[in-house]
């Protein structure tokens, strides 16, 4: 048997039989997942099919997020109309508007090493950063795996990444995923999936890895996966308190491509309007106003987030409005606990926690026409966080903090 790439193990396994890129399988699902704003067309796909019913309810998790708390009365009655199928099947694994974004719980509570884990939310592919095979999908489709527990699928290409050294000074997640998108561009892995082997494992961590996995669809990626270490055993056994199985590559195995990163190299980066891979260095645009910062997201709402904010916000007043936004209660609650969050608080931060809110353009800050965001959310295309006449620039915890202490865009560096 030829050596195998981490993809094809998890999708092997998964088909059960022996499978390679560009095969069509039907996989077992090990997790399905919804939200509010995507769980109400799930929901009615199963209703009009006349089969409203659950594979396995044990496997089924659904959060409220997008619209947390509901904003609207329409949003109200979505939720409703949720928690009365949650409530008809039994499905235990159920988070209200009072705990966190979908792919924060997944990571917090679910997902592991060597899974097959679909959710209706193009964001499912954070789930990776543990070593997960996780992928978005349409209504239609996630509604099948609710009912079946299976979906369908084509073996992507396997695309390897080595991430090598130890990160700069402000440096993050972030500005891997960014280096990434700069340089090959938000289509080039189409039909592939991102294996990220990190050399030294302790030097990159969850928080981190979490972050580029949930960008791993604004690079058109079908899934991007760290390959499970040292890191993933201490994260998951912190977490919930096991230490999970392993699941690795062979030494070997094919892969389409590799890319080296150099951690130590990296300069802090900002995706700048209207795309997420016009990627420029943060002191390209120093010196541009800033009108509003949002720290926060399924992309960048962890602890690690929050740490850097308020090193950087310490003893200071913010210039710029800024909300900040923990993904979950156990974020806010240990932001809380450090004093990140009165930090945060005393600097003129708006704090709420465990909403998508302004990433969406949802609610809870929304950009006003003409208006320039710094934001750690994931896009950056017209109209994703309100006025069409808006520009959002993308980038990491720490040039957010910055600028919104200095009202402009700012190299932490100078620090």
């Amino acid at each position: 048997m030829s050596p195998k790439t981490l993809t094809e193990k998890i999708l092997s396994r998964a088909a059960g039989k022996d499978v390679s890129p560009g095969d069509v399988i039907e996989a077992k699902v090990d997790i399905v997942a919804f939200h509010d704003l995507t769980g109400y067309h799930v929901i009615e796909v199963m209703e009009k099919a006349e089969m409203l019913k659950v594979f396995d309810k044990n496997k089924i998790v659904i959060a409220f997020d997008h619209l947390a708390p509901p904003p609207d009365v329409r949003s109200a009655e979505i939720q409703g109309y949720i928690r009365k199928f949650v409530r008809s099947q039994g499905i235990p694994n159920f988070y209200d508007i009072n705990y966190g974004i979908l792919h924060e719980v997944l990571i917090e509570q679910y997902a592991n090493p060597g899974q097959v884990i679909l959710a209706a939310d193009s964001h499912t592919t954070t789930s990776g950063a543990v070593g997960a095979f996780a992928q978005g999908m349409g209504a239609s489709d996630i509604a099948a795996a609710v009912i079946t527990g299976k979906t369908w699928l084509v073996v992507p290409q396997p695309f390897k990444v080595i991430l090598e050294g130890k990160p700069a000074k402000w440096i993050t997640g972030k500005d891997v995923a960014l280096k990434l998108l700069g340089d090959f561009k938000a289509d080039y892995f189409n039909g592939m999936s991102i294996e990220v082997f990190v050399k030294d494992s302790l030097s990159f961590p969850m928080d981190y890895r979490a972050t580029v996995s949930n960008m791993g669809i604004e690079m058109n990626a079908d899934a991007l996966m760290f390959i499970p270490d040292q890191e993933t055993k201490r994260y998951i056994k912190e977490m919930r308190g096991y230490e999970p199985e392993i699941i690795t590559p062979d030494n070997n195995a094919k892969y389409v491509d590799e890319y080296t990163i150099q951690l130590d190299k990296l300069e802090p980066l900002v995706a700048a309007p209207h795309s997420v891979d016009n990627v420029k260095v943060v002191n390209e645009l120093e010196g541009t106003p800033v009108d509003q910062v949002y720290i926060g997201s399924c992309t960048n709402g962890r602890l690690s987030d929050f740490e850097i904010a308020a090193k950087i916000m310490k003893g200071k007043r913010v210039k710029s409005r800024c909300i900040a936004i923990p993904a979950s209660y156990k974020m806010f609650k240990e932001a809380l606990e450090k004093g990140y969050i009165q930090t945060l608080v005393d600097a003129g931060c708006i704090v709420t926690y465990g909403t998508c809110g302004p990433c969406l353009g949802g609610h809870f800050g929304i950009a006003g026409p003409g208006e320039n965001i710094v934001s750690t959310s994931s896009r950056n295309f017209k109209g994703r966080m309100g006025s069409n006449d808006a520009k959002v620039y993308l980038s990491g915890p720490a040039v957010a903090a910055i600028s919104a202490i200095e009202g402009k865009i700012t190299d932490p560096r100078v620090i």
